[in-house]
């Protein structure tokens, strides 16, 4: 059987990047998600460090661009245009870094730095796109934080797929009694709905979008 090894030191998931072109990425969540280990921080517990590992599917090659630090903290990294956003949080300093990764030249490049005290917490925190942002939801709202902000309640089923321009897409799962998915688009930056579609969505590498209705 042939297979290809791949030197992950622990890691046991990798998960693709949407829209990346075959570009996967692994954590070894040593304390959780960022979540939890804020949650950690807070209540005074020593913050382990994780790793995050990147492995494309053409070359098989890892790329770690940031070794762990103590007290610091990755989350779920995105890819735009060619590179690989890092969010990181620096506990002790009290900082959030969204940081760009080229794997061409193997370089890490500062995009901005946030304080902590931002956001109310790190739940559901993430990059998104596109164009690049911060964003967070939690307790039925959708936030932007970064580089603008924008605040606006959603259903409770919904996750932030993806921004377009002005449009702000959306799913949403419904179990009535069988489980299906719908696409919401919102307006930009007050969340008005502008459309609703009975398909789940994808999202393709060279920016189309699929409704894959029933």
């Amino acid at each position: 059987m042939d297979y290809t090894a791949i030197p992950t030191g622990g890691i046991g998931h990798l998960a693709e990047l949407e829209g990346s072109g075959g570009w996967y990425w692994g954590s070894d969540f040593a304390q959780g998600d960022l979540y939890e280990a804020e949650e950690l921080y807070r209540d005074g517990h020593p913050i382990r460090c994780n790793r995050l590992i990147f492995v494309h599917a053409r070359e098989a090659k890892v790329h770690e661009p940031l070794p762990p630090r103590e007290g610091c903290y990755f989350g779920p990294p995105l890819y735009d245009g060619g590179a690989l956003v890092i969010l990181r949080a620096d506990f002790p300093a009290g900082k959030l870094e969204l940081l760009r990764y080229d794997p061409a030249t193997w370089e890490v490049t500062p995009i901005v730095t946030l304080p902590r005290s931002a956001v109310k917490d790190c739940y559901n925190l993430m990059p998104s796109g596109w164009p690049l942002m911060l964003t967070r939801q939690a307790e039925n709202t959708f936030q932007i934080l970064w580089p603008l902000r924008a605040e606006f309640p959603m259903g409770n089923t919904e996750t932030f797929y993806f921004r377009r321009g002005d449009a702000l897409v959306f799913s949403r799962w419904f179990e009535d009694p069988d489980y299906r998915e719908e696409t919401v688009v919102r307006r930009f930056p007050d969340g008005a709905v502008l459309s609703v579609h009975r398909a789940a969505s994808k999202l393709l590498p060279d920016g189309r979008l699929w409704l894959l209705e029933e």
